[in-house]
């Protein structure tokens, strides 16, 4: 007897909302082409788009920042109350202030963001297509919660996968990509002193992104955080964060470690990557390293995970349940190579136990 045959999933539908005719005309045509999305509104302002929320029903919301009559900032509070499961990407130019307002967004509940083209290049980023429909489906079908500033963390319990790991750390690698900036926030910002060992960050994110979310992590920390240049030495206590368009690796140069910077073809779609960045830390300091796979979407990172894991170095994964997206962390849970899959306020504290641990 032949299967019956299942119903197509609705479309996901979405709301386009930026001043610029154009932009909404190319994000309207990019998003309609995939048969899995449909453009259901599509404003000019903020003011616009509340109105336009509170009448229908929107699963994905592409706010721009600038905009006259009410901004993309001052909308988001309005959006989030007359459609709260409506996932809300940021939209905003390469700039450091649209930057800034992008990463504060995030802390206030938006989901992503995506850095449009210039007007210039609207015809030539495909780079730009690819990441609006993945982001759109990722978020879209994401049955995380909504983030917010006061999203309570589900209880949960760590589940061992790999045991009879003895070394200390010497160095934390951590990979991320949506959700990645918020994660990052809690994570590091939770992370006691005691920490003391360097870490080493590659988070999905465009260049003037990277230098803000620097600034950011210093500040939520404590610690001294800097986007990286090539040949920096990667020093205790100290944060070092990939650039946006550049894949970061660890090298030794004599008594020391430095961040090495390459703008090699991108892996997994990405440049920073996750896997250069764990391939060279597998490399130097094998079982005394230590993996932590946040929020995000695909697989990057998995592959140097397994690397890694490999050489002995413990492997953590933020949970399904508190991942806005759990494609990287699933990747490296459902591989069988995690020694711990946590929630995300369980991280910190389980590292600061990993460094607590007597030299093997």
């Amino acid at each position: 007897m032949p299967a019956t045959p299942q119903p197509a999933a609705a479309p996901l539908r979405v709301m386009v909302v930026d001043d610029s005719a154009v932009v909404r005309g190319l994000i309207t045509r990019i998003l309609n082409a995939d048969a899995r999305i449909e453009v259901v509104a599509s404003c000019s302002n903020g003011e616009m788009a509340v109105a336009q929320a509170g009448r229908k029903s929107i699963d994905v919301i592409i706010l721009d920042i600038e905009m006259p009559v009410m901004d993309g900032l001052s909308a988001l509070p309005k959006l989030q109350a007359v459609n709260p499961h409506a996932r809300i990407i940021m939209a905003s130019t390469l700039t450091q202030r649209n930057a800034a307002v992008s990463l504060k967004a995030l802390t206030l509940g938006a989901t992503d963001y995506i850095a449009k083209p210039t007007t210039d290049k609207l015809n030539a980023s495909e780079i730009f297509r690819r990441d609006l429909v993945q982001k759109v489906i990722a978020l879209g079908r994401s049955k995380a919660p909504v983030p917010g500033p006061a999203t309570p963390q589900p209880a949960s319990r760590p589940l061992p996968l790999r045991a009879g790991l003895a070394h200390r750390p010497r160095i934390i690698a951590i990979g991320s990509s949506t959700g990645g900036p918020q994660a990052l926030l809690t994570l590091l910002g939770a992370l006691p002193a005691s920490v003391t060992c360097p870490i080493v960050i590659a988070q999905h994110m465009p260049a003037t992104f990277t230098t803000v979310l620097a600034q950011h992590l210093a500040r939520a920390s404590g610690r001294p955080c800097a986007e990286a240049a090539d040949g920096m030495e990667i020093k205790p206590g100290a944060i070092c964060l990939a650039p946006g368009d550049f894949h970061m690796q660890i090298a030794r140069e004599g008594a020391t470690h430095i961040a090495r910077l390459s703008q090699t073809p991108a892996e997994n779609f990405c440049r920073p990557s996750v896997d250069p960045l764990l391939r060279s830390v597998a490399q130097l300091f094998g079982a005394e390293s230590c993996a932590v796979i946040l929020t995000g979407m695909g697989s990057d990172g998995c592959k140097g995970a397994h690397i890694m894991a490999a050489a002995g170095a413990p492997i953590i994964a933020q949970d399904e349940a508190t991942s806005v997206v759990w494609g990287m962390p699933g990747a490296v849970a459902n591989a069988g190579i995690c020694s711990a899959i946590l929630p995300l306020p369980r991280i910190a504290p389980h590292l600061a136990s990993l460094c607590a641990r007597s030299a093997a």
